[in-house]
């Protein structure tokens, strides 16, 4: 089985195809991985560096909007896992147009290269933002739509625009949307990686708003996994939602990273709150664990622990990145 990853090089994809390069996801044992990245600011080579020397693994930089390089790579290919998105809330209110660039018109020429040499699967990944925000209760995975931050209407754009194709075209597409990730190799401008490392500098932490904002946190790790089981055993047409059960509010989160870090809440500095800003996300997992057999492993508390000593033994890939991007 050959399959294309894109966004191979980022931080979800590229711990995709670590774990499939080493035969650690269920239901692709052995499979041949085409990793496709257009290597842009969070898009980190070096991700893959410690399987780059398998003979599974192809590596090609370039863009999923280019039709041309398309039919080039789709001969051959088996699956499609589609991680490649712009994917930062706070970038895509200053400018969303590369957003709908992106996840929208990228996704749709995947679909259409897909559909047009005859690849036998496609798992669209996606995220619980298109939901909008819950003040109670769980999202099914037919809830209704309702993104609030451009980055989420791009998102939520491209599960449509996957749907279509299954429901036009028959293409043979499940799509997966996930609760806020964590593990090893995250872009450092995301919450606890940010957090961490700022510490780890001895500065302060920047806290959106009252920091009542409630997430469920789960595990990179987990998440892969839960990908490859639909990409597997996955129904065709299906949306299943993947989540890790530890819910917490970013004041929580922000105390568990001070307490192991040795600081107190003196390096908490209160920012404005971001526009829009959705205060509760919480999905219902009980289709994929019904039907997949899909279960979190990765205690939250151990998971972060982990996370922290990755970042402590790691400073040499996350520190150039945060100068990169003036983190």
């Amino acid at each position: 089985m050959k399959l294309l990853v894109t966004g191979g090089a980022g931080f979800i994809g590229s711990n995709f195809v670590r774990r499939a390069i080493r035969d650690e996801l269920p239901g692709i044992e052995g499979a041949e991985i085409v990793v496709l990245d257009a290597l842009t600011y969070s898009g980190v080579k070096e991700n893959l560096d410690p399987v780059a020397d398998s003979p599974r693994l192809t590596f090609i930089e370039g863009d999923i909007r280019d039709v041309e390089l398309l039919d080039e790579i789709f001969p051959g290919i088996d699956g499609v896992v589609h991680f490649a998105a712009e994917s930062h809330v706070d970038r895509s209110l200053t400018d969303a147009s590369i957003f709908v660039e992106t996840n929208v018109l990228g996704t749709q020429r995947l679909l259409d290269a897909a559909l047009k040499h005859g690849t036998e699967r496609f798992v669209h990944v996606s995220t619980d933002e298109v939901y909008g925000s819950i003040e109670e209760g769980e999202w099914s995975e037919d809830y209704p739509l309702e993104p609030n931050s451009p980055y989420a209407a791009s998102k939520a754009g491209s599960d449509l625009i996957a749907r279509a194709y299954h429901r036009t075209h028959g293409l043979n597409l499940s799509i997966t949307r996930c609760s806020n990730n964590y593990g090893p190799y995250h872009f450092p401008e995301k919450l606890i990686p940010l957090f961490v490392t700022n510490l780890m500098d001895d500065k302060h932490v920047p806290l959106y708003g009252t920091g009542e904002n409630v997430r469920d946190w789960l595990h990179v790790d987990d998440h892969c996994r839960g990908i490859a089981l639909v990409f597997a055993k996955g129904r065709a047409g299906e949306v299943y939602n993947i989540g890790g059960g530890t819910q917490l509010t970013n004041n929580e989160i922000t105390a568990m990273i001070l307490e192991r870090m040795g600081k107190d809440e003196s390096y908490i500095d209160h920012v404005a709150d971001r526009k829009g800003h959705d205060l509760r996300y919480c999905v219902n997992i009980s289709k994929i664990q019904e039907e997949l057999g899909y279960e979190p492993q990765v205690p939250f508390e151990q998971g972060l622990d982990e996370v922290i000593q990755w970042y402590r033994d790691n400073r040499a890939w996350w520190e150039p990145l945060k100068e990169r991007a003036a983190l």
